[in-house]
């Protein structure tokens, strides 16, 4: 029984830092994308990455206010938040709005 509870409260605090991000193409070139995770905590100091053509074209870290702004590639690619294995979020161009 008390194996059980710990996987339970395991579970329970890993589900509890998933990792969010959303992106907004800014209309003047440039795309901004907001990372964070489900329990509040910030993502500032994590590795953000623009991949495209399965190159990675951009590495930075999201700044303290686990933000990123950076210039509109041409062509289609993904925007990368990735806090580690099992916590990385991918948004495709695409599917970035104004």
């Amino acid at each position: 029984m008390k194996k059980f509870c710990i996987v339970t409260l395991l579970s329970i605090g890993a589900y509890a830092h998933t990792p969010i991000m959303s992106c907004i193409d800014e209309g003047d070139g440039t795309i901004t994308c907001e990372g964070g995770f489900s329990d509040g905590s910030s993502a500032g100091g994590v590795t953000f990455k623009v991949e495209q053509k399965g190159q990675i074209i951009l590495k930075e870290r999201l700044n303290s206010q686990s933000e990123i702004n950076f210039k509109k590639p041409n062509e289609p690619f993904i925007a990368i938040f990735d806090a580690g294995p099992q916590h990385e979020v991918y948004i495709k161009s695409q599917d970035i709005k104004e």
